[in-house]
């Protein structure tokens, strides 16, 4: 690892940058749960950024926070990338609300993967996380779920 391309900055949580680097997110709602059409609402505004600001791995919409697997395109930073997913999802949520103020926690929780294994660890674990919570009995056809299966 190049030490002069690793950066790290903290606010309540640490967050580690390295360019070409994929990583784990995860955020959580500020206060209450997602409605059904509010999850699908933050999945596909994630999906509809894929290939322009970053590769999408795979991505979870849960009621009360959300994890997502990406590697950001050359020249866009993490830290941006989420400001844009959480800004412009609060406002189709607040829309369908019909209401304002913020949905989501400020702070994100992001990883470096590290490796194949621990990549194929996360996708396990966001794939398992709805039916872990009684949400569903088929985990692949969660109405928050996607995977890109090109990876």
């Amino acid at each position: 690892m190049d030490d002069e391309t690793l950066h790290i900055t903290r606010r309540h949580l640490p967050h580690w940058t390295l360019e070409g680097s994929t990583y784990f997110v995860t955020f959580r709602t500020q206060h209450g749960e997602l409605s059904i059409d509010e999850q699908k609402a933050v999945l596909e505004h994630i999906t509809s950024c894929n290939g322009k600001y970053y590769t999408l791995i795979a991505a979870i919409i849960m009621p009360d926070h959300v994890h997502i697997l990406l590697t950001p395109t050359d020249g866009f930073k993490l830290s941006r990338i989420m400001k844009g997913i959480k800004g412009a999802s609060a406002r189709k949520i607040n829309m369908l609300r019909n209401s304002s103020g913020s949905i989501w926690q400020d702070e994100s929780f992001d990883r470096i993967i590290r490796d194949q294994k621990e990549l194929n660890e996360k996708v396990n674990y966001m794939l398992n996380n709805p039916a872990k919570k009684g949400l569903t009995d088929d985990p692949w056809n969660y109405h928050g779920w996607y995977y890109n299966d090109q990876m």
